[in-house]
């Protein structure tokens, strides 16, 4: 039977409701439903975000409280804990934390080699590498930046960083270095971590002449310090400080107390096109959100083992290793994540949390996986799902072959908060295709285009309360023009996400695709999700994209791309049922102009369509100059969108 958007396809047991850390929260600030702790939340949030405080016991001195005081020349406009001091180190590895719990489980592509670490492991090698960087004259405020995969020497380096009060940054291994030196030269980092190479896809890559160039262009760079990972004789000796060298056996641990909004790290908007935005959060705001969003919305906490596919580049590393705040194990992953690599993973770890891109769990079900039959995740409590809309398929799809008792947690959010706005409840039931609610403490609304809250009808995502994960600040923009700029110009003093999002009468939420990839047909503006829903659905289409060209307020082309499964053709047959499905299902303003095969969808890194990039492609941007390939999964099928490679005859309507 196909399967419909608010299908109800799982309820949580009373057990659940007992049990889950929301639940305790909950009955300890004296609420009976999910929608009154929502919205306490997001009225008394200096309330709530000082019970996040103490539910936690976060380790710091607590200042005069979460008072938050208007400021007009501040951005956004709030301080959160005045006179707070912590350190988001010292509260992964706190002392109440099991030192022979596990901390780390890491594997690598292909190599059934692996290695784990306990707490205590961890706090040891932290501490050890932490005395290191302070010997190379690394001290509070200094940046220092990496060029790793998903490792654990990226991890114990972050948190030598961190305890030390100096500003982590990093790009995966797979960016060239134009892309890390538009990053890195804007921070000005003093140390540079980096490998000689790294595997992916069955290939090894070399990489020691990009991390030359990488230093060349940085001139504040003071110590390269390298981590031989492909091959341990990578770095002769003498032609360089080597990981292992920096650390400094017996060391004592120790933390530096910052302030609340002391830069923690610093993240990067994707760079598709443009000089990528440094994106500044600090510590404070960073210890309460992951606290809160991995405990009370994926219910992860001690004795979990608690997995997220991604890279050293995408926010969802830096969400993976908050798992540590609440004595969970993270799984650390390089490579690729061919087949059913992740769901074999996921059962010989134990893994309890599961999150990968949506993308993968649709190119599972397409690829007719059966991940609940070929291996034992009788472990596995729940999925998370980000980086794009899933639709209500893969919801199902979920349930029929991985697992029934299971929370699929579709999230959305963003770097820019290294978080998740909406997301999973498990006091809630949950809906096909349906995000179960607004987070804790993030008051989503869906503003129509006179800027009025809307329900049940799509609209533009904005918070119209300020979270302690909003960014500090960007780098190098004292005066917050730019800041405000990217979030409060269409709306003052209201975040503009720049995502389609529908709030459902019951509070769940649909989003509908990126704002700024609008398509506008006959004067109704659509996301583009539902497209995607019932393109995707056909057995021929492995995936697909589409593009509106038009331009200030005119109707252009609604172009329509399709990449093919092994096999297919893009027939007359084939096009007319795709026309005819998006006809039935969503309107005859959904019926493409054009349809066209190309070899690929392009994508980022973390699996995000590039709507905005092949628009302006179409409408006569060189693809040099409309994203940024070393920011991309796939740049090599970007020419197939220019004219001279597309078919001189696509089908049209």
């Amino acid at each position: 039977m196909p399967i419909a958007e608010g299908d109800l396809l799982w309820e949580p047991s009373e057990a659940v409701q007992r049990t889950a850390h929301v639940a305790r929260f909950m009955a300890a600030q004296g609420f009976d439903s999910y929608d009154e702790l929502w919205r306490w939340s997001v009225t008394d949030t200096a309330g709530f975000w000082d019970a996040i405080w103490s539910a936690f016991g976060v380790l710091g001195e607590r200042g005069g409280g979460p008072v938050q005081v208007p400021d007009p020349s501040a951005v956004p406009g709030v301080r959160w804990f005045p006179g707070a001091t912590l350190n988001y180190a010292r509260n992964v590895l706190r002392p109440d934390h099991d030192p022979d719990a596990c901390a780390v489980i890491f594997r690598t592509e292909g190599r059934r080699d692996e290695r784990r670490l306990t707490y205590g492991e961890l706090a040891r090698r932290v501490a050890e590498v932490r005395a290191g960087l302070a010997e190379l004259g690394v001290t509070r405020g200094d940046r220092v930046a990496a060029y790793l995969p998903n490792i654990p020497e990226a991890l114990i380096a972050f948190l030598a960083t961190a305890s030390l009060g100096a500003i982590w940054s990093s790009c995966p291994p797979e960016f060239g270095a134009p892309s890390v030196i538009d990053r890195f030269a804007q921070i000005e980092p003093k140390v540079l971590f980096a490998v000689d190479g790294y595997a992916y896809n069955g290939r090894e890559h070399d990489r020691r002449d990009v991390v030359g160039a990488i230093e060349r262009a940085l001139p504040t760079l003071r110590t390269t310090v390298l981590i031989p990972y492909l091959d341990p004789a990578a770095f002769p000796a003498g032609d360089g400080l080597l990981f292992a060298d920096l650390a400094r056996p017996g060391a004592a641990l120790d933390f530096d107390e910052v302030p609340f909004e002391h830069p923690l790290w610093i993240l990067y908007s994707s760079g598709t096109t443009g000089l990528p935005k440094p994106i500044v959060h600090g510590h404070g705001g960073i210890v309460v959100e992951h606290l809160k969003a991995l405990s009370f919305h994926q219910d992860i906490g001690r004795g979990d083992v608690f997995f997220w596919f991604t890279t050293t580049g995408w926010m969802m590393w830096n969400y993976l290793v908050g798992g540590l705040l609440l004595g969970a194990t993270v799984v650390l992953y390089d490579g690729a994540p061919n087949g059913d690599a992740l769901w074999r993973l996921a059962a010989e770890t134990g893994v309890t949390y599961f999150g990968v891109g949506a993308p993968y769990i649709l190119a599972s079900m397409k690829a007719g996986l059966e991940p609940g039959t070929t291996h034992d995740l009788s472990r596995l409590r729940g999925i998370g799902s980000t980086g794009s809309p899933l639709p209500p398929e893969g919801f199902g799809w979920l349930y029929e072959h991985v697992g029934r008792d299971l929370l699929v947690g579709s999230f959305s959010g963003g770097t820019d908060v290294a978080t998740g706005f909406v997301g999973p409840c498990p006091l809630l039931p949950l809906h096909a295709g349906v995000i179960q609610c607004r987070s804790l403490g993030a008051k989503v609304e869906a503003y129509d285009e006179a800027g009025v809250p809307v329900v049940d009808r799509v609209g533009e995502l904005v918070l119209t309360e300020p979270m302690p994960s909003m960014p500090v600040s960007f780098w190098k923009d004292p005066d917050g023009d730019r800041y405000r700029g990217s979030y409060f110009a269409r709306y003052p003093g209201i975040w503009r996400h720049g995502d389609w999002i529908r709030i459902r009468p019951d509070g769940g939420c649909v989003i509908e695709g990126r704002s700024d990839s609008t398509l506008n047909r006959g004067g109704v503006r659509m996301g583009t999700a539902d497209f995607y829903r019932v393109v995707e659905a056909f057995d021929e289409v492995a995936d697909s994209l589409v593009v509106d060209t038009g331009q200030l307020g005119e109707q252009g082309r609604l172009l329509l791309f399709v990449q093919l499964t092994h096999g297919a053709a893009l027939t007359g047959e084939l096009s007319g049922r795709l026309r005819s499905a998006l006809r039935s299902a969503l309107s005859p303003r959904h019926v493409p102009d054009e349809i066209t095969a190309v070899p690929g969808i392009p994508r980022t890194l973390s699996g995000k369509k590039l709507e905005v990039p092949v628009r302006r492609i179409l409408l006569g941007t060189p693809v040099a100059q409309a994203a940024d390939p070393d920011a991309m999964a796939n740049p090599e099928v970007l020419p197939y969108f220019t004219p001279a490679k597309r078919p001189a005859h696509p089908h049209g309507a």
